[in-house]
């Protein structure tokens, strides 16, 4: 496959781009350091710039809903994202202000979860007890800072009712809990989650889950995101399976950028399949037709001949 992607990308070089080898360097949107985007985007930099000649990779930090304006609006080529915004950016709703039109979906890798974790000390034993607290979550622009908000929302609460909110990576807002200037912190990411394992390992911690009513109203304002269980034993000290929203994460293109150099880097991903599992581990088993799962976002063209090269699509 190594050498079919080289020769497929000479046919870049010249029929892709005019008939002269010249050099692509592509965008791509990452997320938060101490989460899994961040590592995985250095990951197919890799893959990329070692298989593709001509093709560099720049690994920019960002968030679900950050990553799908800059795919949009052409100040990214690739990035990653969340299931739930990118179809939120395509019907222009939620933090969209208008339709999104040049969003493409790659491939989809893994189930994110959105998770809230504090400490058993801080007596929060539900979304409603973190009223009067400080709260820590990821920088306006991610996924996980969005479905802070809606959440609090849902239970009556706003950013106004916290003593304090950080919007901060996922590092920032483990050292903002161990210093105990956070009561509790939100996040989206794999589990187990290595910023929830950092702060468990020199603190009792407990996973709030949403049951019942409040994972329905969730549901109600966007039918994307799915009831997943944290399974118990997860975490040190978490003895009982907890309820959490869920959504997939995948990696999205500007649905301009060439076939033939998304086609390259999706062949590339899935020949080093073994470098994105390694820091990923949610993403052990995954195949060919588990990316070409249908999300709701319309499937890049390169995408789709690799797909249907495959025979999965």
């Amino acid at each position: 496959m190594r050498k079919t992607t080289l020769a497929l990308l000479a046919t870049v070089a010249t029929a892709g781009f005019g008939g002269a080898a010249q050099a692509e360097n592509l965008m791509l949107m990452t997320g938060p350091q101490g989460g899994s985007w961040y590592p995985l985007g250095g990951a197919i930099q890799n893959i990329v710039q070692s298989n593709m000649e001509g093709v560099s990779v720049q690994v920019l930090p960002g968030g679900g809903i950050a990553n799908v304006k800059g795919i949009a609006t052409g100040r990214a080529d690739v990035a990653f994202a969340n299931s739930v915004s990118t179809v939120d950016a395509i019907e222009g709703r939620g933090a969209f202000e208008e339709k999104a039109q040049n969003v493409c979906n790659v491939a989809t890798l893994y189930p994110q979860y959105f998770q809230i974790v504090t400490l058993e000390s801080s007596g929060i034993d539900s979304v409603a007890d973190i009223s009067g607290k400080a709260l820590a979550t990821q920088p306006r622009g991610n996924t996980a800072e969005d479905i802070t908000r809606q959440l609090l929302d849902a239970a009556g609460l706003s950013y106004d009712d916290m003593s304090q909110m950080h919007f901060v990576s996922y590092s920032d807002g483990v050292a903002l809990m161990k210093d105990g200037n956070a009561a509790a912190m939100t996040l989206g990411t794999t589990v187990p989650a290595s910023a929830i394992m950092d702060l468990a390992s020199g603190s009792d911690i407990k996973m709030l889950s949403l049951e019942g009513a409040m994972m329905d109203e969730m549901q109600s304002r966007n039918p994307g995101f799915q009831k997943l269980t944290i399974p118990a034993g997860s975490y040190p000290g978490q003895d009982e399976d907890v309820q959490a929203i869920g959504y997939a994460t995948h990696v999205v293109a500007r649905c301009d950028l060439s076939p033939d150099i998304v086609h390259d880097m999706l062949a590339g991903m899935v020949e080093n399949i073994g470098d994105l599992q390694a820091i990923a581990g949610a993403m052990k088993g995954v195949t060919p037709a588990q990316m070409a799962q249908d999300v709701g976002v319309p499937m890049h063209e390169g995408a789709k001949r690799y797909y249907e090269e495959q025979g999965v699509l």
